[in-house]
């Protein structure tokens, strides 16, 4: 890694030299020539001194056993009212009326019935930690800060799969890093990487611990010590390209920090994941990650102009940050997508835009879900989709509707039941069968109404109903607030999870009515006894095809292992949308939890395409934590 080090210097030194060559001495003798300077970079440094999110102690703030903010959750009162704790979002703090209703009719659960979580880990459950002495050593002499604790260990053991957070719950603990190693920049990542080769240590790269596909899981079978190495602490902007529109990022950053810090000088990246709270940059490169804005800010594989990444054989980057190069396949798509199986991602050069100087929400309701995709599917062909459509269909309506706050006044009530009253009596709308899409619009507010016009428009002719911006922003902002649902009904007996695919315009449909309905026959012949929630949602579209989000939970009593039957159900949901068309993964990844099914979808020679980078990047599997292959 050395040598490969000063190569790269030798290289950048020559080039300087070339450059300056071009620069002729100006007339004015007095007068001297000045590189240009970012002005974000010249202002402030690393842009911003703004407190970040993530501490080191993520227990300090954050649930060890469940979702998010330790200050924030979904409860029931002695009222039996639900509410939601915190200061955090727009719903803390209200009351939900609706919710006791729908979750005991949904699932027939009993507020009576708990199942509460272990309140505080056990450190004596935790298995001792594996230490390798020598790396240890070696690594006290860099002064990269580092922990043995339990705690630590654990809450970088997981991300957030079901079977993960329920074992927690229960005060379960499986294997667990041995060690965890906070780098703050990228040398620190290099110097760390160059011990574990040196030492045989095994390395599994922590971002925002966001995973829903087994990624973070130790192996059980792994004998050696394994260190988590957290990227939080490098969380700076280091600098900002206004000419080029541009800013080069570390990648331990997490999206709310991101898009905050970038903000504060007017611009924003647009990419904006369901879990943008606490997932990192490094997180989204890593796994080819996708937002709710990709419309028109793109996937994050058109965000990224150029990425820096620490192998065992050195480290990865290109030569030059031009948007577009020809120079045999693209070796930032050996990185996106690799799940921290080649080595940690540590800096990135994204798009920025400036921030919208006008953003609108909006909504429609279809009499059915089939006119909601031709809807979404007409948008997709005229190229006008807003920053954001997402269709969903009647249960998930049902269920956003049971989620909204008390209103404050009598007039919003009346105005609410009046809204109700023409959809479903005036206009003949079937509330059982209805469906929403939300909308947001973003540009100069010019074009942004134009914009609305032509898609309202588009929805008429299959028979939508605006539907106010009220419904557009609530379920927008819903999206950061239902993942603390599933501690709620963890609560009470009820367990749930969400999974994605893409697939073709003509197989949404299909794939859409025969996944929910294999859900639904699979937990009646594993013996849960009440019927689950199966209900789904178009969340992304493009030219050829859409994303489309899987939701199903169901009441567990009365079943010996829930677990195990829950795992037999996702199984078979996952056969079914590979049966129908669908794609492994949209945007979530492979993991462990997918990866026998690599195979069937990048084929055999394709699997040894991906086998033969490993092999030569890191022949040793310092990055062993088996994801993918």
């Amino acid at each position: 890694m050395a040598s490969s080090s000063s190569n790269r210097q030798r290289t950048a030194q020559q080039r300087l030299r070339i450059i300056a060559g071009h620069l002729q001495k100006p007339v004015n003798e007095d007068s001297a020539i000045d590189a240009t300077e970012c002005k974000a970079q010249a202002n402030k440094p690393h842009v911003s001194t703004t407190t970040r999110t993530v501490p080191r102690k993520r227990h300090e703030i954050m649930k060890w056993n469940g979702w998010g903010y330790s200050d924030t959750k979904f409860l029931f009162n002695k009222k039996g009212q639900a509410e939601f704790t915190g200061k955090r979002y727009k719903l803390s703090g209200l009351l939900i009326p609706g919710l006791k209703d729908w979750f005991e009719g949904t699932f027939g659960a009993n507020l009576q019935h708990k199942s509460p979580a272990t309140p505080i880990l056990n450190s004596s459950a935790v298995q001792p930690p594996i230490l390798n002495e020598a790396f240890e050593e070696d690594l006290k002499s860099t002064g990269i800060p580092f922990s043995h604790n339990a705690e630590d260990r654990v809450f970088r053991a997981h991300g957030h799969c079901l079977n993960e957070i329920f074992a927690l719950r229960e005060g379960k603990i499986g294997r667990v890093p041995d060690m965890v190693v906070w780098p703050n920049c990228h040398n620190d990542v290099v110097k760390i990487v160059e011990l574990a080769c040196k030492h045989n240590v095994c390395l599994i790269p922590y971002g925002g611990g966001t995973s829903v596909s087994s990624a973070l899981e130790c192996p059980p079978e792994e004998s050696r010590c394994i260190v988590s190495l957290d990227t939080s602490q490098m969380n700076r902007i280091l600098w900002i390209d206004e000419k080029n529109l541009t800013a080069h990022v570390e990648a331990g950053i997490v999206g709310q920090d991101l898009e905050r810090i970038l903000n504060e000088s007017g611009y924003c990246t647009g990419h904006e994941p369901d879990s943008m709270e606490f997932s990192s940059l490094g997180g989204w490169v890593a796994t080819r990650a996708s937002g709710m804005k990709k419309n028109i800010y793109g996937n994050i594989e058109d965000l990224v102009i150029h990425i820096k990444m620490v192998t065992p054989r050195g480290v990865i980057e290109k030569s030059c940050q031009g948007p577009r190069m020809s120079t045999g396949p693209d070796i930032h798509h050996f990185i996106m997508g690799s799940e921290g199986t080649l080595g940690v991602v540590t800096e990135v050069t994204m798009k920025i835009c400036p921030v919208p100087e006008y953003q609108k929400y909006g909504s429609v309701v279809f009499p059915n879900f089939e006119q909601g995709v031709a809807c979404l599917r007409e948008v997709a062909k005229q190229r006008c989709a807003p920053a954001s459509i997402r269709l969903m269909d009647n249960e998930q309506f049902k269920f956003g509707h049971a989620l909204k706050p008390q209103v404050s006044s009598v007039f919003t009530s009346f105005l609410d039941g009046l809204k109700t009253f023409y959809i479903t009596k005036f206009k003949g709308f079937d509330p059982n069968t209805l469906c929403v899409a939300t909308l947001l619009f973003e540009g100069n507010r010019e074009k942004v109404l134009q914009h609305e016009k032509q898609v309202y428009d588009i929805a008429a002719k299959f028979g939508g109903l605006a539907a106010g911006e009220d419904n557009g922003q609530r379920g927008y902002m819903l999206t950061f607030v239902i993942a603390y649902l599933r501690d709620l009904g963890m609560e009470y007996y009820v367990i749930g999870e969400s999974f994605e695919t893409s697939v073709p315009w003509d197989r949404v449909l299909d794939i859409c009515q025969n996944v929910k309905e294999r859900i639904i026959r699979e937990c009646k012949d594993k013996g849960v006894q009440f019927a689950p929630l199966s209900t789904c949602r178009v969340t992304q579209t493009y030219d050829a095809g859409a994303c489309v989000y899987f939701y199903f939970a169901f009441n567990y009593r009365g079943l010996s292992d829930p677990i195990h039957v829950y795992e037999q159900v996702e199984h078979a949901a996952r056969e079914e949308i590979l049966a129908n068309g669908g794609s492994l993964s949209h945007h979530h990844g492979v993991g462990k939890l997918r990866k026998e099914w690599m195979r069937e979808t990048v084929s055999s020679v394709g699997m040894g395409m991906l086998k033969s980078v490993k092999d030569y990047i890191d022949p040793n599997n310092i990055f062993g934590n088996r994801n993918l292959l």
